[in-house]
């Protein structure tokens, strides 16, 4: 990255070498995440929030640093407008701030792009040409860098993959197996949520050095939902493949299908690529098999049998990724449970652990009902640690501009 750095550091250097503020933008299809910190040792957090349903009717949440958040409706078409609502929303935060850098979640980096880049022209279009392998999330992605370009010409824009934690993967969990050509030609498996990973690996390796040191898997149980199989720090197995669908059902998304299914829908359903695609990442997963939501809260709290049904499948899926996992890591010394799901649905952990006795997992219902960090009572650890994407993108940004700082310098 340090070559790109010192390019942009030639642009801005008429511009202070202190950094100021870094915002960080997570675009989705229909929404918004995003973060604005100051640029300190640390990143120190002033106010997150998230803009949900861009061209419906869509909500701003703020969340102030030791405040309570709050919820306002705005109207916001398209990922531009989503951002022009969050900056306005953020003035009052800002007190002078200057947004030296952004730093944006890029969902795929494919296999070139393993660590932070600065997101250049020409890594854009590298970046465009993967969203066939990511058609629900890059070009949501590429829309939220495009629109900060436009209001912060001045910035470094840091592109943080999702898929680089992965990249390191051993080559028997990289491909599938199809003739060589296709894995040549980037048909492999890349694996999600990396960013997540990340974080959360970096918190077990300061407050659990011991247990960094060994098998772990980190269950990123959201609206989205993958498990890692962590050794020593690095990845070494994922429930996510070639695309964000693999693995374990999730909201909308179907996880874990037979190909056949998707031949069959084809030639004897006679569906279009385009109907395939809104069945299996828009009508699948929780909510195409309740028939009620795609929201495990609303499915909790439902009594009818397709919601409960929904939920055991989804119990009996991560049940069966962790026993794999535990399998690609020759055992487990710990599991982390982190994601909206992951953190706070306390019945769906407890669920998950039931039966894994036999990898040494029991959980006390008390601390698991309170969402305590440690809730295990057996020899294996289970934790519960609140994951923060954000703050990995926004170290990231971070070390950009101290590299542009150090290049004026």
């Amino acid at each position: 990255m340090r070559a790109e750095i010192e390019h942009i550091g030639a642009r801005h250097a008429a511009q202070t070498t202190q950094a100021s503020g870094i915002l960080t933008l997570n675009a989705g299809s229909s929404s918004l995440k995003f973060g604005l910190y100051r640029d300190a040792e640390e990143p120190a957090m002033l106010v997150h929030g998230q803009i949900d349903g861009i061209g419906l009717q869509a909500q701003l949440e703020l969340a102030p640093r030791n405040a309570s958040a709050t919820k306002t409706p705005v109207n916001v078409p398209h990922q531009g407008a989503a951002l022009d609502a969050v900056l306005d929303a953020l003035q009052p935060y800002l007190n002078g701030l200057t947004i030296a850098g952004v730093g944006h979640r890029i969902v795929h980096g494919g296999a070139a792009f393993s660590a932070p880049a600065v997101l250049t022209p020409q890594v854009i279009d590298a970046l465009a040409a993967l969203s066939p392998m990511a058609p629900l999330h890059q070009p949501s992605n590429l829309a939220g860098v495009a629109a900060a370009q436009a209001r912060f010409p001045s910035a470094v824009q840091i592109g943080c993959f999702d898929t680089a934690f992965h990249r390191d993967h051993p080559w028997v969990n990289d491909t599938f197996a199809l003739p060589r050509e296709f894995y040549r030609e980037g048909v492999r498996r890349y694996g999600f949520h990396g960013l997540s990973y990340d974080y959360i690996t970096g918190v077990v390796a300061r407050d659990y050095p011991d247990l960094h040191k060994g098998k772990l898997i980190v269950a990123h149980l959201g609206n989205g939902a993958s498990m890692c199989a962590i050794r020593k720090g690095q990845s070494v197995g994922s429930t996510m493949g070639f695309s964000a669908l693999d693995g374990l059902p999730m909201g909308t998304r179907c996880g874990q299908i037979d190909p056949g299914v998707v031949l069959y829908l084809i030639e004897q359903k006679g569906m279009a690529p385009h109907q395939v695609f809104r069945l299996l990442y828009e009508q699948s997963g929780l909510l195409g098999l309740s028939g009620v939501s795609s929201d495990m809260r609303t499915l909790l709290a439902d009594p009818t049998r397709p919601a409960i049904e929904a939920i055991d499948y989804y119990v009996f899926r991560a049940r069966r990724e962790i026993g794999a996992l535990s399998a690609v890591l020759c055992g487990v010394d710990g599991i982390v449970f982190c994601g909206g799901i992951g953190e706070h649905a306390a019945p769906i952990r407890e669920r998950i652990c039931d039966g894994l006795g036999y990898l040494g997992i029991a959980i006390d219902p008390q601390a698991n009902q309170r969402n305590a960090r440690e809730i295990s009572t057996g020899a294996t650890r289970v934790m519960v640690i609140p994951t923060d994407e954000e703050r990995i993108i926004a170290r990231a940004v971070q070390r950009a501009l101290a590299e542009r700082a150090q290049h004026l310098g």
